[in-house]
Parts: structure tokens; sequence; C-alpha cells
């Protein structure tokens, strides 16, 4: 992502947004509610157009211009989003939910081999396989998310507040389940999140955005950790 420039209307949400994630790492971009990381995510997905710069994604070796290209265009490469609040199906099954996720066309030709991913990878979500996503847990709900994700047999995962509404121990293994789907899929991974503590747990390196720009940008955890805006925003310091 190169230069890009984001708004609503009249309203500018993202200004010069420049960011590189290397294939295989997991990158956090950190900020707090209003800042422009949800904006991002849509960019990248096609569902918002920036106003300038350009978004490329390279895939199997290959290049993909994908400023201008539709949603489903974007997903059919290999790149999913969990968007923030999980966005599930309340009166369909978990079941239901999780093939729906298998929109692209290779998804569709591995469907069940991505069925059985889905519910090794979830357990949970093998016992409840029968159940409504609205009568399930948060954390239940996010695994869901998470799985439904999974069913695209992504390349490249953009995962948008993971931890929004979640008890503290449900964030921790929500992070952890994180990691061991990039690590097991080979994911390259894009988190939106707001827990510095628990998203530095996983992330390789991450940028600050702060009203719509990158503010910082972290190649280390520890560089992260050390940052003045990380400790004024997000550890109290």
């Amino acid at each position: 992502m190169t230069g890009v420039h984001a708004a609503y209307g009249a309203v500018r949400v993202l200004e010069d947004v420049s960011l590189n994630i290397g294939g295989g790492e997991t990158v956090v971009l950190l900020g707090t509610n209003g800042n422009g990381k949800s904006t991002l995510m849509k960019c990248v997905m096609g569902i918002v157009r920036p106003t300038a710069g350009t978004i490329v994604a390279e895939i199997d070796g290959i290049h993909h211009d994908l400023t201008g290209r539709s949603t489903e265009e974007i997903v059919d490469l290999g790149i999913a989003l969990v968007p923030e609040g999980r966005r599930l199906f309340p009166k369909l099954t978990v079941e239901e939910n999780l093939l729906l996720g298998a929109f692209r066309r290779t998804a569709r030709r591995a469907l069940a081999r991505n069925l059985d991913i889905c519910f090794e990878t979830f357990p949970r979500l093998a016992e409840r396989r029968g159940q409504l996503a609205g009568s399930m847990s948060g954390g239940e709900q996010q695994m869901l998310a998470l799985g439904r994700a999974l069913m695209l047999a992504p390349k490249i995962l953009l995962i948008d507040e993971p931890s929004v509404g979640l008890a503290p121990i449900l964030v921790s293994r929500t992070i952890e389940a994180i990691a061991h789907m990039k690590e097991r899929y080979q994911l390259t991974v894009l988190m939106a999140e707001q827990n510095f503590t628990q998203a530095i747990r996983i992330a390789n390196r991450g940028y600050v955005i702060v009203h719509g720009k990158i503010a910082f940008a972290g190649d280390t955890a520890d560089e992260l950790n050390n940052n003045d805006l990380i400790k004024k925003f997000y550890l109290g310091l």
C-alpha cells in the first residue's frame, strides 16, 4: 500500500498511508477508535475506493494491483477479511455460516476439506455445527468468524478488531487461535487492534495510525514496546 488517501464524502479518513507486509508476516495496525483502521481494511478489500494511491498484493509470486478491483475479484485472489463485530448470520447455523464463507471458486472445489480444516482448527465449532450462530457466546462467534474466513482457503488474512466485546481470557484465546491459523496454514496476516498487549504477543512488527496517518512504524516488537506513542495511548506511561 503506497500513498493511499480515502474519504467518506468530504470527510478525509486516510491521508498518504503507506505500509508493507512481507509474505508470512503478522503485522499489527494499532490505533484507537476513529483513526482509520477499519477504513484501511476496507480499502484493501475494495469496499472503500481510495481517492489516491495504490494497493498491490503478491500472491503465489504474482503481483496484483487491487486498486479499482471489485471486492469479489479481491476475495477470489485469496484475500479474506474477518470484519469488526464478526458480522455473522445469526439465524443460520454454525455450519451454514461456514459454508457461506466458501465463496471463491478454488474454495468451493475443496469445500469438504476446508470444512474439515475449520472443525479441526476450532473443535468447538464441530460440537456446535447445528447451533444457531446468534445463540453462541461472543468467543464462540469470534471462532466462527475466523473459521468462515478459513473456508476461503486464503493466502492473506485481514482481521479487524478481534478483541472487541470479548472478556480478557477470550481475547487471549482468540489471539492464540490467530497465531495457530497463521502458522499452520502459512498465512500473511494484517490485524487491526486496540489491545496492544495481546496483539504484540503474535505480531512480527506493526504500525501506529493516528488521525488517518501512519505516525510510527516499528520494525520489531521491541520497537513498538519502547515507542512513546504506544506508552501514551496503550500503556498509560
